[in-house]
């Protein structure tokens, strides 16, 4: 067989939590995310520091985007010139207001991918078929992530820090040793129903060395690299929930195999673990390193899309 007709039967054979949760599961392992969960990760705040991970939305210089969608656009629609220029009347009282408009991808900023946002084998997760995307999510839709919302225990392992680097490089590929060798560094354990988060500073590098360095030809990111190993540790951990700081949460091309998104399908579509990408972690991170405190109550609900395949999202971690 071919390496990618080989990769492929490792997807269809790799572990899975379909019917788990019953047939009509839409939520994945956000089950995991149970009340005694809930109240345990509020016991990991110690300090009430408050750090929000979104990133800007609406830029001047433009947000990272993955290539080929377009970067949002923002426009005033009523603003102090349409006063002065008695283009629009003031409210009773002399009242006047500012209104605006954006208009974007739904996965082009901060963001949580739906469960039914990438399949394989004409099949979502837990079963249903990729035919149900047409005209809208019909089922595994982001809707469902954000009526249940993410709440629990947050560990973020800083993988570019672990290596010495400010930030990881295009193509670098992250493994489980490089997860287990940052959490033994940092004095951190990674235990079963965490939210992970990983840092690799890519999204670091858009804001600080700009869009040249960031959208190098080809696009190449860093991430985590399939292996047979890397989704066992995902499956053995029951980990809830992958947020990154790039764009795809995982290297964009495979080196072994080029293959795109295999991660998507071992561990969205398989496992159903919630992706959330394009997230803001070097404050969060330098103030980690700072106070040693790893873990902490990790919360986010995505915008309340009807059968949308992503949505924006604010995620806020309190120490």
């Amino acid at each position: 067989m071919s390496e990618h007709h080989d990769i492929g039967e490792l997807l269809r054979q790799s572990p899975r939590n379909w019917r788990r949760w019953g047939d009509q599961d839409e939520i994945g392992a956000l089950n995991l995310l149970t009340p005694e969960q809930v109240l345990a990760a509020v016991r990991h705040v110690r300090s009430g520091k408050v750090f929000t991970l979104a990133i800007p939305i609406g830029s001047p210089g433009g947000d990272p985007v993955w290539p080929g969608r377009a970067a949002p656009e923002k426009h005033m629609t009523v603003d102090k010139s349409h006063f002065s220029a008695e283009r629009r009347r003031r409210y009773p009282g002399d009242s006047e207001f500012a209104d605006d408009w954006i208009g974007m991808y739904l996965q082009g900023s901060t963001q949580v991918d739906a469960l039914g946002h990438m399949w394989f084998g004409d099949e979502l997760y837990n079963g249903y078929p990729a035919q149900s995307t047409v005209g809208g999510l019909r089922h595994c839709s982001v809707e469902r992530i954000a009526e249940h919302g993410i709440v629990g225990r947050g560990v973020l392992l800083d993988i570019a820090r672990h290596r010495g680097e400010r930030s990881l490089g295009p193509g670098d590929a992250v493994t489980v040793q490089d997860l287990e060798g940052a959490a033994a560094a940092q004095g951190v354990e990674v235990q079963k129903c965490d939210i992970l988060l990983l840092r690799t500073g890519w999204i670091g590098v858009f804001y600080e060395r700009g869009p040249e360095a960031f959208y190098v030809k080809p696009f190449s990111e860093p991430g985590l690299a399939y292996s047979p190993q890397l989704v066992d540790w995902f499956h053995e951990h029951d980990i809830v929930c992958l947020v990154t700081d790039t764009i795809a949460n995982e290297i964009t091309q495979d080196p072994q195999t080029g293959w795109v998104a295999t991660l998507h399908i071992a561990l969205m579509v398989n496992l159903g673990i919630v992706f959330s990408e394009i997230v803001a972690l070097d404050q969060l991170a330098d103030d980690c390193a700072q106070d040693g405190q790893w873990d902490f109550l990790y919360a986010a609900a995505p915008l309340r899309v009807v059968e949308g395949a992503g949505a924006p999202v604010n995620p806020i971690v309190i120490k």
